[in-house]
This record gives C-alpha cells, structure tokens and sequence, in this order.
C-alpha cells in the first residue's frame, strides 16, 4: 500500500513535469513556449536578452515546486530571444509592445477565465502594462526583481541608448566585454555568464526599445486589485530594490520578500508554489 503510493505520487510528478513544445505567430513573429503541468494556468516572462533556455542554465529560478502543487506553467520566449523570432523594429520592444504579445499568448492558449502571471525583470514590466490593459485577465501576480523604474530609468535608458551604439559599431562582443568590467551583485556573482539570445541584427532594437519602457505610471498601479507577490535582491542598480518597495507601496494587496544571499533566491520557487495555492479571500 504505502509502495504504491509512492510509485503513484512519482507518476504524477512526472506527468506534471512533462514539458510540451508550443509555437503562435502574433504581429509579424512566431514565438515560442513550453507548457508543462496540469491544473490553473501560469505564464512566465523572462528577462530581457536571456530566453527559457538561458535562464534553465543560469539556475537562479527553480519551477519544479509549482508544478509539483498542481500548476499549468506555460513559460514564452519573449519577441526575438530564444527561440522566438522578432525584427530589428524598435517599438517591437517596448514594454506595452511586450505586454500585447503576452496577451496575445494567453488567447492563443484559450484561457477561459482569469490566469496567474508572473515575470522578471522585462518579464516584470510586461506582466504589469499587461494587467494596467487588461486587469480582468489576471487573478494574481508575481513580480521577480522589478527593473529601474521612473527616476531610476534614465540612466538605465541613456545606457542602453550607448549600449545600441556600440552594438552597431563595434560588434555585440565590444558591448559583452564591456559589460564584463562592470561589478555584479554579489548575490548572483556566481550564476553563469550569458551571450545576449538576440541575434546582433536585432540587439540594437531591443536596447533601444527598452530604453524607451517604463513601468506604469503609480496611479495605474494602485489601481490594481490583485494580489501581488513581490521577489527582490539587494545591491543591483539594474533591479533596485527601491522600484521593489514603491510597488509593494503603491499595489493595495502585495507581499514583498528580499533576498540578501543566493540560498534565499533559491527558496522562490518554493514561495511562489505557496503564493499560488493559498487561498484568494
């Protein structure tokens, strides 16, 4: 009896972790999802310039802990990252560019009601024009390592706008050597280095079209009524932990958690798994 059980409860994880290839062609792209587990719907936004791929080798996010409690996650290649395919058009970009390919993903997976959305970083700035659009498409939220935002987005934007430059100029491989000189949180200083997924021809484009994003405004995001968990890191100028404690400020039903060393980050899938079960009121 309890041998079954086991054997039982290891089938069903692997059912849950079986992971099912999908593709959708929106405005000029065809993007491309994985969609794994059984139960409500999830999706997952990346951050910019990695992809599904690149983010399963840089370990920093473990998913296995929501699929284990029952979750259909559909994770995308953003537009032109990954496997993804995109075109060197700026605005194709932007964070409300983004937000109407995730609304878009979710159509095309037929969601009959109101689903779960989570993102990071980009991913985080898509989530939110995309429930500030279309709030009644989403129950609830979860936001991992907001982005500079409002008065810390200039610099971020002036530096992306010089990043475009010497992409076009110089080569993608003058902007990485670049960047490898720049200090790295010491939370993540020792996740794997990554090449932009973007393809040179369209790297530029992404740069400039997230220079030209920002979150939305702090009266849109008030008005947001769900509930919101919020995953932050320390001492990253790229992910401040400001934009983190403004929107935990501002959103009328958010969690904040800040992490201050790797073995925290490590615990996020296991708190969103709890986020995403616990009982709406």
């Amino acid at each position: 009896m309890m041998r079954l059980a086991k054997n039982s409860g290891a089938a069903l994880r692997s059912r849950r972790r079986t992971v099912r290839e999908g593709r959708f062609r929106h405005r000029g792209a065809e993007l491309v999802y994985d969609d794994a587990g059984e139960g409500p719907l999830a999706v997952y936004a990346h951050g910019g310039f990695v992809s599904r791929a690149a983010e399963d080798r840089m370990g920093l996010f473990d998913w296995a802990p929501v699929l284990d409690v029952g979750v259909r996650l559909v994770r995308y290649d953003a537009r032109a990252h990954g496997r993804s395919t995109g075109e060197p058009v700026d605005s194709d970009y932007t964070y409300p560019s983004l937000a109407g390919d995730l609304l878009g993903l979710i159509d095309h997976l037929g969601a009959a009601g109101p689903i779960d959305a989570m993102g990071a970083s980009m991913g985080c700035g898509t989530v939110l024009h995309a429930a500030v659009r279309a709030p009644d498409r989403f129950s609830r939220l979860v936001l991992l390592i907001p982005p500079t935002a409002w008065t810390t987005r200039e610099a971020y934007a002036r530096a992306n706008r010089e990043s475009a430059d010497t992409v076009e100029r110089e080569g993608v491989d003058a902007w990485l050597a670049a960047k490898r000189k720049q200090p790295r949180p010491e939370v993540v200083a020792g996740v794997p280095p990554f090449r932009p997924t973007p393809t040179e021809r369209v790297l530029p484009s992404v740069l400039r079209g997230l220079a030209r994003s920002d979150l939305p405004s702090p009266t849109a995001i008030a008005a947001l009524h769900q509930p919101v968990l919020i995953l932050a890191w320390v001492d990253d100028p790229g992910h401040p932990l400001s934009t983190a404690e403004t929107l935990a400020h501002l959103l009328p039903h958010a969690d904040l958690h800040v992490s201050r060393t790797r073995a925290d980050i490590r615990t996020w899938g296991e708190r969103i798994a709890a986020y995403l079960t616990r009982p709406q009121s």
